[in-house]
């Protein structure tokens, strides 16, 4: 049995995720942005599931987050699924809160990071970018970055298996009823990169796409940018990797 953390999990594939794991016999902690999205996540706490709850847009409630899991027992995997697809949460969202949980959340076991194949159409420039969600971010760099955090930490932290997941596009509230993926297969890679010992999920910086290893954009494995993007979320934040 894993201890897992999975962010995002009020609905669409965090919920499916935190679900399985649940079902599976994992100790699954589920998170919601606030106490009205927690509600939906009581069927899962009544099975046993630990809430958090916090909005990712605030980083003092990130901390708060990672101090809270920090004082519990450790986590074995965290699935970074939390995301939003436009306005000025973007960025907060999808990058800098998965950056502060890394940072924060040390002695985690394996680390899976929610992509895009949006990602493709990212720019590796971060120059300008608004990491305080002040205007509204671009949806494809934040998944270039995160993507490119995932290959950035599968280096620093060796022996840490860290991967980023493509789930496709799925018929979830943010991908809308019409997409044309298999919701199923959605969330079943970043479940089995999570809990599974079999040789090819305890690998490291891949980038997945429905149980396959794939190539992303070229500068998710180019180190200067790594590196650049790192430094600069450790700036931004205050909080070192």
């Amino acid at each position: 049995m894993s201890r897992i953390l999975v962010t995002g999990s009020a609905d669409g594939l965090g919920r499916a995720a935190a679900q399985t794991l649940l079902t599976a016999g994992h100790d699954v902690v589920v998170h919601a942005r606030n106490e009205e999205r927690a509600r939906a996540l009581a069927p899962l706490v009544e099975r046993g599931a630990q809430l958090v709850v916090g909005d990712f847009t605030d980083r003092d409630a990130v901390r708060r987050i990672a101090g809270e899991l920090v004082e519990a027992p450790p986590l074995d995997a965290v699935v970074h699924n939390a995301g939003v697809w436009r306005g000025p949460a973007v960025m907060p969202v999808n990058v800098v809160a998965p950056y502060l949980l890394t940072a924060l959340l040390r002695g985690v076991g394996r680390l899976v990071y929610l992509s895009s194949g949006s990602h493709f159409g990212g720019r590796p420039v971060l120059d300008g970018v608004d990491w305080r969600g002040g205007s509204a971010g671009s949806y494809a760099d934040s998944k270039l970055f995160v993507t490119t955090l995932a290959a950035a930490v599968a280096r620093l932290r060796p022996g840490v298996p860290s991967n980023a997941v493509d789930p496709g596009w799925v018929p979830t509230k943010m991908g809308g009823p019409g997409a044309p993926d298999d919701l199923e297969l959605g969330h079943r890679t970043q479940e089995w990169l999570a809990t599974s010992d079999e040789p090819e999920a305890l690998t490291t910086g891949g980038y997945w796409y429905h149980g396959e290893r794939r190539e992303p954009h070229a500068a998710v494995h180019d180190q200067a940018f790594q590196d650049r993007l790192v430094r600069t979320l450790a700036e931004e934040t205050g909080t070192a990797l």
